[in-house]
């Protein structure tokens, strides 16, 4: 299960994500993203991965998708660090 909370202020658009990043919830991550992002012109947007607990191959793939469209990711824990450190040295 993955919960997605969004944020928004003048500046800034944060999606909050709390569990899986897997499976289904990749899907459901990437539909939130278009909707919102779709409406938040000129702001930055923020991924917060500090409450994920696992990522699938999909959700890696997305990540990297959204890097791509001008994602930030604020990450905790080496897993995560990781894989956000990975994403930025390939682009």
């Amino acid at each position: 299960m993955l919960k997605i909370t969004n944020n928004a202020t003048a500046n800034e658009d944060r999606w909050i994500l709390s569990g899986q990043l897997a499976g289904r919830w990749v899907a459901e991550l990437r539909s939130n993203w278009d909707q919102v992002r779709d409406r938040s012109r000129g702001r930055r947007h923020v991924i917060d991965l500090s409450d994920v607990t696992s990522i699938d191959g999909s959700g890696e793939r997305l990540l990297g998708d959204l890097k791509d469209e001008g994602a930030e990711f604020v990450a905790r824990g080496v897993y995560t660090k990781h894989l956000v450190e990975h994403l930025k040295n390939n682009e």
